[in-house]
C-alpha cells in the first residue's frame, strides 16, 4: 500500500501543479494577433460589416484583428483559406451564404464542406435585397419586369458578386417561381456588379439596400420590390415581392463568423460571447440598421442549426436552377 502511495503521490502532484497551468493556458486566449478573412473584395457588404467589427473585437480581446480579403470562387478562395488554418482560434472568417454553403454544392472539386470543416461562431446579421434595375429597361414594377421576361426569354441579364452568392440565389429562385429565362453575370464581388449595373452591363441585380440607395435618390438605378418578409425601413414606400405579386417569394443573404474545424471549445466561446456582446451593443445595432442589416447573434449550437436549414433549403433551388460553378 504504501508502494502505491509513492507511485500516486508524484503522479497527483503533477496533476495538482499542471492544473493551474492548463486553466491558465485557456484563459490566455487570445495570445496573438487574429485575422478575420471575408472572401470578397473590399468594399463589398460582408467587408464593411466585417471592418465595423474588427476594431471593436480587437478591443475586447485585446490583440489586432487583421480584416484579409481573400476574393474568387464566390468566395470558395478565402473559404479554402479558411479550412486549410491552423484550427487554434485565430483565423476567423465572415461567412456568407454563399461561400460557406453554396460554393460546395455548384462545384464537387471544392474540398470543403461547412458542416464537415468549418466551426460556427455567431451568426452576425440577417440582410433583405432590392432588386434594382437600370433605368434604361423599361419598367416600373415586379409584375412588369416579369412580363417583359417571358416576352423575350434570355434576353434579360441579371448581375451578382458572384456563382452561388445570395444574389445569384435570390436572381435563380425568382426565374424558377415566375416561370422566366434571364442570363445571370457573375463578377468579382458587389461593388463590380454595382458598376456593371450603373453603366448598363447588365439590366438588373439583387443587392443590399445600403448599397444602391443612394443610386435610387440620383436616378442611376430604379428598385422594383424588396426580398424580405417585411418592407426595409430604409425605403419603406418599396412594396415586397409579395406586395408585389409573388407571394411566398424570399430571399435574404446573412453573414456569419466561422472558424476551421476543431477549434478548441474555450476559443470558441470566448469569441462568441464578445461578438454577441458587441452585436448587442446600441451602437453596433444601430450601424448594422442603418445598413440594413438586422443583428442576429446566437450561441455557436443555434448558429450550427440555421446553416444545416440553409443548406437544406437553397440545395433545392440549386438542384432545380441546375446552377453550376461559373
Amino acid at each position: 500500500m504504501n508502494w502505491l502511495k509513492c507511485i500516486a503521490l508524484p503522479t497527483m502532484l503533477a496533476a495538482a501543479l499542471s492544473a493551474p497551468h492548463f486553466a491558465h493556458a485557456q484563459a490566455s486566449f487570445p495570445a496573438k494577433p487574429l485575422r478575420m478573412i471575408v472572401p470578397f473584395p473590399a468594399g463589398g457588404p460582408s467587408d464593411v460589416v466585417a471592418r465595423l467589427l474588427a476594431p471593436r473585437l480587437a478591443e475586447a480581446l485585446a490583440q489586432p484583428v487583421v480584416v484579409e480579403n481573400r476574393a474568387g470562387g464566390g468566395g470558395a478562395i478565402g473559404a479554402d483559406v479558411l479550412v486549410r488554418s491552423a484550427p487554434d482560434g485565430y483565423t476567423l472568417m465572415m461567412g456568407t451564404i454563399g461561400s460557406v454553403a453554396i460554393a460546395p454544392m455548384l462545384n464537387p472539386k471544392i474540398g470543403y464542406h461547412v458542416l464537415r470543416d468549418m466551426a460556427p461562431i455567431t451568426q452576425v446579421v440577417n440582410i433583405a435585397y432590392v432588386l434594382a434595375t437600370h433605368p434604361s429597361v423599361p419598367v416600373n414594377t415586379l409584375l412588369a419586369l416579369i412580363a417583359l421576361a417571358k416576352a423575350q426569354p434570355g434576353k434579360l441579364n441579371y448581375g451578382s458578386a458572384g456563382a452561388g452568392t445570395g444574389p445569384h440565389l435570390a436572381g435563380e429562385l425568382l426565374k424558377l417561381m415566375a416561370g422566366i429565362n434571364m442570363v445571370h453575370v457573375p463578377y468579382k464581388g458587389s461593388a463590380a456588379a454595382q458598376v456593371a449595373l450603373m453603366s448598363g452591363e447588365v439590366d438588373l441585380t439583387f443587392e443590399n439596400f445600403l448599397i444602391v440607395m443612394p443610386h435610387f435618390k440620383s436616378g442611376r438605378l430604379r428598385p422594383l420590390a424588396g426580398t424580405g418578409a417585411q418592407r426595409s425601413p430604409l425605403l419603406p414606400t418599396l412594396p415586397t415581392f409579395a406586395e408585389s405579386g409573388l407571394p411566398g417569394y424570399s430571399a435574404s443573404g446573412w453573414y456569419g463568423i466561422v472558424a476551421p474545424a476543431a477549434t478548441p471549445k474555450d476559443a470558441v466561446a470566448r469569441l462568441n460571447h464578445e461578438l454577441v456582446r458587441l452585436l448587442r451593443t446600441p451602437d453596433i445595432a444601430n450601424r448594422l440598421n442603418s445598413m440594413a442589416a438586422e443583428p442576429a447573434p446566437g450561441t455557436p449550437e443555434q448558429f450550427g442549426t440555421f446553416l444545416r436549414a440553409e443548406i437544406e433549403k437553397w440545395a433545392k433551388v440549386v438542384k432545380a436552377a441546375g446552377m453550376k460553378a461559373e
